[in-house]
């Protein structure tokens, strides 16, 4: 197997802190709220797909790199709504993940192999 890049690894890492953090700070809020809302549950998803997306980079599964750049890719969409450094931001997080995670090095990295 390809030795996987550093760069991955932190992003695994960042994405799996950001997703657990992420959806323990949501579940808070689920105390107060009866029933519950469409909302809650769809952000506790995405906090979970970040945390899988992170795990399954580590692992080198294609998917999941592809998964990453999805939950950036909303994020973006989200933060359209708000403000213009807001979406700014999260647009060249965007850019950057898409660079480092199809780049030639994590490409390598995450080929499958044809061959048994």
């Amino acid at each position: 197997m390809n030795e996987r890049p550093i760069y991955v690894t932190i992003i695994g890492w960042l994405y799996i802190a950001v997703g657990v953090v992420g959806f323990a700070y949501h579940a808070t809020e689920l105390r107060s709220t009866y029933p519950i809302p469409f909302d809650f549950i769809t952000i506790e998803l995405i906090s979970l797909a970040a945390a899988l997306a992170g795990i399954y980079l580590l692992r080198g599964k294609n998917w999941a790199r592809w998964l990453t750049v999805a939950w950036m890719a909303i994020h973006v969409i989200v933060s359209a709504f708000h403000s213009w450094t807001e979406m700014a931001m999260h647009a060249l997080f965007c850019a950057i993940l898409v660079y480092l995670l199809f780049g030639p090095r994590a490409r390598q990295y995450f080929h499958v192999s044809k061959t048994p």
